[in-house]
């Protein structure tokens, strides 16, 4: 076994970013991921700005080489089948194929995968050792299960927005489509978990994955619905209310974020900013009251900050085992030599141009010691290996393919 899902087959019919962010992480541990299309429409990603290609990054395509850099990112290590599934003969090939496939996953609105004929009751008759996953913005259940949603909404939705940005401040989401991104690592882990079970009993099962879980789940670890007991604001700009000081503060030529979550590391960065008479104070010495008077203690803190350089606040805080780090810009992070020697930034291919383009993608996450993950190929061509897996998993003939393709089956 060179990778922990190989043999695994997965037909993927997600779009967008949360159910290819999950197949991603399939692909990366080994899974053969088939991404089935419309043959029509295409993934939506495919030719949607930003574009990327022999000539760079724009929001205009600027050869006929350019793709979507978005769909360069997610298809990593991915099949490409274009596939019909709102025609009765398309939907067939798609139950054949089912019946050797090991996972299906979508991301389609409440109720439309029954309404396509492609739902789990109809596919584990087909197959049922099936796992289905159904990653959708507010799950398979509830009254709001029907709701459209993307991002914004489900931060919004679940109070994110509400708890982000300055005290003073409206509601800011999080700088990245976290929720997406959160709910396509709970569908893979999921599926995963599913196909264990599978294993030791024999049987599939439906994996129902909403994105509002998935993100409440992660914030409410935090004891949100007490701040207002606590005397605290809703939004806590970049400070951990559990700790303090637990901050960003300005240096003189940039950011850094330091925190002092145990009384050792208080006592360590007293030290370092040569304030030991805070190391005796009645007061300072005692977490509680550094929690309920945290301005008193974040401009101590900053006052030291601001007198030094980033460089110089990094290297005597790491000294001293105070947790801490710069506030690195895109382009620091780009040059990161943490993330290089993991493998965390890897280069984009161009499968029209056939070359590297002027962006980069995140690496494999999981580093096994025995069965070590990544993507084995680039972001496939639209529709490229339609006639090779439908052979295999359909044992569609030549001709067949043919007249399927006259049709617009496929």
């Amino acid at each position: 076994m060179s990778n922990i899902l190989d043999g695994i087959v997965v037909l993927d019919l997600t779009r967008f970013f949360s159910g290819p962010q999950a197949t991603l992480l399939l692909a990366g541990m080994g899974a053969e991921v088939i991404k089935i299309d419309d043959p029509r429409t295409g993934d939506p990603t495919a030719f949607a700005p930003p574009y990327a290609g022999p000539q760079g990054v724009s929001f205009d395509r600027q050869t006929d080489q350019d793709m979507g850099l978005a769909y360069l990112k997610r298809s990593r290590g991915k099949k490409s089948v274009t596939l019909n599934l709102k025609s009765g003969r398309g939907v067939a090939l798609f139950l054949k194929m089912v019946a050797k496939a090991d996972v299906v996953i979508e991301n389609f609105s409440a109720g439309v995968a029954d309404r396509l004929g492609i739902g789990y009751t109809r596919l584990r008759e087909a197959n049922p050792r099936l796992v289905y996953c159904a990653l959708s913005g507010y799950g398979a259940t509830g009254p709001d299960r029907n709701l459209k949603a993307y991002d914004p909404m489900v931060q919004a939705a679940v109070g994110l927005m509400s708890i982000t940005g300055q005290p003073d401040s409206g509601p800011v989401k999080a700088g990245s489509p976290i929720s997406d991104a959160i709910a396509g690592v709970f569908a893979a882990n999921g599926i995963v978990a599913a196909l264990l079970h599978r294993e030791r009993t024999g049987t599939g099962q439906a994996v129902d994955v909403s994105m509002v879980d998935c993100l409440f789940s992660l914030i409410f670890d935090e004891p949100l619905d007490c701040y207002e007991r606590l005397g605290l604001n809703a939004r806590q700009g970049s400070r951990i209310m559990r700790f303090s000081p637990f901050n960003a503060y300005r240096t003189l030529d940039g950011w850094v974020v330091i925190g002092a979550a145990t009384q050792d590391d208080w006592a360590a960065l007293v030290r370092v900013m040569r304030r030991n008479d805070l190391l005796e104070h009645p007061e300072f010495g005692r977490l509680a009251w550094r929690l309920a008077n945290n301005a008193q203690v974040d401009e101590i803190v900053a006052a030291w900050a601001g007198q030094e350089t980033t460089a110089s606040v990094i290297e005597h805080l790491t000294d001293a085992k105070v947790p801490c780090s710069p506030v690195r810009s895109i382009d620091d992070v780009m040059h990161w030599r943490h993330l290089h020697d993991r493998s965390m930034i890897e280069p984009v291919w161009n499968p029209l141009s056939g070359g590297e383009v002027e962006a980069a993608a995140a690496g494999f996450p999981l580093k096994f010691s025995r069965t070590p993950g990544g993507y084995r190929n680039p972001a496939p061509l639209p529709g490229q290996h339609t006639a090779e897996v439908l052979s295999r998993l359909a044992k569609v003939s030549q001709e067949e393919m043919s007249a399927f393709q006259a049709a617009g089956i496929v």
